[in-house]
């Protein structure tokens, strides 16, 4: 009983650093995916079938050689109220 109590704190510590992390904008998408799989206790075919895209573009997406549509990560996003957006890059520094 004690560890499964843990693993639901550290679930919620997760989903806290991943909100924060989204905030602080430094956070990439492939690591969020991941984080949110782990929060949700999910494996990659099951996150998958969990936001109804095929397992096969989740695992490659992970794996960065994926290359899904715009409506897949949206999908994929959608638990956790995310969405894709754009900022600019920090400047370089010298």
């Amino acid at each position: 009983m004690a560890t499964a109590r843990a693993k639901k704190v550290d679930r919620a510590a997760l989903r806290t650093e991943l909100y924060e992390r989204v905030k602080r904008g430094d956070l990439a998408l492939v690591e969020a995916l991941r984080m949110m799989r782990k929060i949700a206790a999910k494996t990659q075919a099951e996150y998958a079938r969990l936001v109804g895209v095929s397992p096969r573009v989740l695992i490659d997406f992970e794996r960065g050689v994926g290359n899904p549509t715009l409506q897949t990560i949206e999908k994929m996003l959608r638990p956790f109220n995310l969405e894709l957006t754009v900022r600019r890059k920090p400047a370089p520094r010298d």
